[in-house]
């Protein structure tokens, strides 16, 4: 069932409405509302997903087929985790289909994340000297999937947060470009807003496709949206200007 429908005929879903409590904001009182009927976050608890951005991966999947069975796969920043549900489920990481091949998935965030069947996942800043190797040696090899659905932390400011998510986001496609193999796909949240030119260049020249998606899950007042970058293409020198 689809977040939003209801079962049984004549049914339908209602709204809940949050009272502004003493000692909290009015945001924070609509954020609340908000959460209680948005239907990807009662679908996540149906599902059993730690957080309503799994549908998000779900989606984008359902329609470019990156997470295939066999596949090894990084998730930058994966805290909670939801990605990583997803990916260990679509590239059969817990060879619970015999049948098909057995992927592998590797999540690295700042903090420490809770334990998933299937996974694994080590605290690491991506962004430290030697990161790279460390995950190419986790991973036993070089990556089929980068994902990466990370923000930087807001300020306040829509300008200086819009930097922000797009330079987290140039720096996680060139740690791409140092551990996924040849053939391999990168996606990232990124914020539209007129800084991402120079990556959607850079990524282009590296990458055969390059599409730039917003999924249903996405909510409709968020300027976020996602690049599917496939095709690596290895080894590379960038044409004299």
């Amino acid at each position: 069932m689809k977040p939003g429908k209801t079962s049984g005929r004549g049914q339908r879903e209602l709204k809940v409405k949050v009272k502004t409590a003493r000692g909290r904001k009015l945001s924070s009182t609509r954020w609340l509302e908000r959460q209680l009927n948005d239907p990807y976050v009662l679908a996540a608890r149906r599902d059993g997903y730690r957080g309503r951005a799994a549908y998000k991966l779900t989606e984008l999947d359902d329609k470019y087929r990156f997470l295939v069975p066999g596949a090894r796969v990084v998730d930058l920043g994966c805290a909670p985790g939801g990605w990583l549900q997803v990916a260990v489920a679509r590239v059969n990481a817990l060879g619970e289909k015999p049948a098909k091949r057995v992927g592998t998935v590797l999540g690295v965030d700042l903090q420490e994340v809770e334990p998933l069947a299937g996974a694994e996942t080590h605290m690491l800043d991506f962004l430290d000297e030697g990161a790279e190797e460390q995950v190419k040696g986790w991973l036993g090899g070089k990556a089929d999937v980068v994902l990466s659905d990370m923000a930087a932390a807001a300020s306040g400011h829509k300008q200086t947060d819009h930097l922000r998510i797009m330079a987290l986001c140039e720096a996680a496609a060139h740690f791409a470009f140092d551990v996924l193999d040849e053939g391999g796909t990168f996606v990232a949240k990124v914020l539209a807003g007129g800084a991402e030119g120079e990556l959607q260049h850079l990524l282009k020249q590296r990458f055969r496709k390059v599409a730039n998606v917003k999924p249903p899950a996405s909510r409709s007042d968020s300027s976020e949206k996602y690049v599917v970058a496939q095709g690596f293409r290895g080894d590379f020198e960038c044409e004299p200007e």
